[in-house]
């Protein structure tokens, strides 16, 4: 696939590097030559210099031949008016925009193909940041919660804990001792190397284990791996930038929170927007003293989203240290978030991997439906629509026992129906697929997606 993107930040650094290791036509519009050199001494793609709303810098990019136009520089205005010249001058077929502001969401009229500003799809970090540290609010568990199939299932990371239930038993004993709650394990690391997955595979504490499940029983395994752990009530927010305002802005109300913000005058601000349910605190978020007074060792959470990853690291580690339970750090480096893995600070979230998933699914071949991507862009999961019927599905009508997946991935969970009828059902070795049913597949390794992207494609015989 041929594909542009507008803007060599940290977003599109960290798109480029995960699309480009999939053998994909890769061009970066930026109006910095240098940084544009260093990503193609690093990644095989090519850097085009320029101001990416001109018609004659997208030429010289090839929007003429791109199918998809990937607008993630640091403006809105940007990102938009360079969607609407790809899509009117050169009628590149698919547009995204990253868009910072609550007025343009996907189905705005602003946003339309013919009469708006041409953007066929919409991403924002800082929304997906949000979103995915709700979700660890909600599962403090969890390492990870990914949703698929309309969030009817959900794909969760969990560290095994010594005195859980199932903790020094086999994979195959999971049913036996735990029958209320099904699920299926799709991956597990230990010590960052990746075991096979048998009947017979032992979890032992310090494991990571990566479950697929109904979303009605995720807490249920969550305790029965990790143990519980006390619900959060109280939460610490470094920084009061974008991430962190509208962070503190959906916790007001249903938490106990604090946000700590070094600049006065944004404090001024956070206050006036936030109002009398959040605690808006001016200082330095690594000052030991100030955390100490603000009693941060009886917070169920500490978060960590300034701009600057270094002062993330720095105030989440030493948040640990004073006796929070779970912190939580955004850091945009790949480098760091590698160094994390172990250290005191329980997560390393980084914006641009929130919302790849997002964006991969565009990249797909076959009826897609969801994807994200796992540990650090290594592994990645997919949700595809079985279409068709037996004679030009790969998938419709044949049993799991008969289907071939690369070596190493495996079948998640199957979703079927809709609304009150939904199913998410095991992939026991009978079960029959059946047309439109969502399929989820573990993929260890990027190299076997289009093995497994071939399989929700419809043949030809079915038209």
């Amino acid at each position: 696939m041929r594909i542009l993107i507008l803007g060599a930040g940290r977003v599109g650094e960290s798109v480029a590097e995960s699309l480009v290791s999939e053998q994909n036509d890769i061009t970066v519009i930026d109006p910095d030559p240098d940084r544009l050199r260093l990503l193609e001494d690093r990644l095989d793609l090519r850097g085009v210099p320029g101001n990416g709303i001109q018609p004659s810098v997208l030429r010289r990019a090839g929007a003429e031949d791109a199918d998809l136009f990937i607008a993630c520089a640091s403006l809105d205005e940007t990102n938009l008016t360079a969607c609407r010249v790809a899509k009117s001058v050169f009628n590149v077929p698919t547009t995204i925009a990253r868009v910072r502001s609550d007025e343009f969401e996907e189905d705005s009229p602003l946003l339309d193909k013919e009469a708006g500003f041409g953007v066929d799809h919409v991403i924002c970090p800082e929304e997906s940041v949000m979103h995915y540290v709700h979700k660890l609010i909600e599962y403090p568990e969890a390492l990870q919660v990914l949703e698929f199939s309309q969030q009817r299932a959900h794909l969760i990371a969990v560290r095994a804990a010594a005195g859980s239930l199932l903790v020094h038993h086999t994979i195959g004993e999971f049913k036996l001792l735990f029958p209320q709650a099904p699920m299926r394990v799709v991956a597990l690391y230990r010590k960052e190397e990746e075991l096979p997955i048998t009947s017979h595979t032992r979890v032992i504490p310090g494991d990571e284990v990566f479950v697929l499940a109904d979303r009605d029983k995720i807490k249920e395994i969550l305790s029965a791996i990790h143990k519980d752990d006390r619900p959060v009530r109280r939460i610490m927010i470094a920084g009061g930038g974008k991430v962190g305002l509208r962070l503190a802005r959906s916790l007001a109300g249903n938490y106990q929170v604090k946000v700590i913000e070094r600049d006065r005058k944004r404090c001024d601000y956070l206050a006036g927007e936030l109002g009398s349910d959040t605690l808006v605190l001016c200082g330095d978020s690594a000052d030991e003293a100030l955390l100490i007074e603000e009693n941060v060792g009886e917070m169920d959470l500490f978060v960590s989203l300034t701009s600057d990853d270094e002062d993330n690291i720095l105030s989440a580690m030493l948040a640990k240290r004073l006796g929070v339970q779970r912190v939580i750090a955004l850091v945009n480096r790949r480098i760091y978030a590698e160094m994390m893995q172990g250290s005191a600070i329980d997560i390393a979230l980084s914006p641009a991997q929130t919302v790849i998933g997002e964006l991969l699914v565009h990249v797909r071949r076959g009826a897609v439906a969801a994807v994200h991507s796992l540990r650090r862009g290594a592994a990645e999961a997919i949700e595809g629509i079985a279409r068709g019927d037996a004679r030009s599905s790969k998938l419709v009508g044949q049993r799991i026992k008969n289907i071939t997946l690369p070596d190493g991935a495996r079948f998640g969970v199957i979703v079927r129906g809709h609304g009150d009828a939904c199913q998410v059902l095991m992939p026991h070795h009978d079960l029959l697929i059946e047309a439109d049913d969502h399929v989820i597949i573990f993929i260890p390794n990027k190299n076997q997606l289009r093995a497994v992207e071939r399989l929700f494609q419809v043949s030809a015989t079915f038209f």
